[in-house]
């Protein structure tokens, strides 16, 4: 298994430790539950997130610095 890390931190903010073995844990080493379409969602806004960031600096890159 091999879970998305990122994701799964964002999705579930008490999760302090991710094993790709046994899964994800809170601060008091109980087990979270993982729910798939969460962590989906929180991927897809990280990817948005990372694409926005993008499109700013590709375009930053294509003219060169008027100073």
């Amino acid at each position: 298994m091999n879970l998305d890390h990122n994701a799964i931190r964002k999705a579930y903010p008490e999760v302090i430790s991710i094993s790709d073995n046994k899964g994800a844990f809170d601060g008091d080493g109980n087990q979270v539950t993982l729910d798939q379409a969460k962590v989906n969602a929180a991927r897809k806004e990280i990817d948005d997130a990372a694409a926005a960031v993008k499109y700013k600096t590709d375009r930053a890159a294509q003219y060169p610095p008027i100073g």
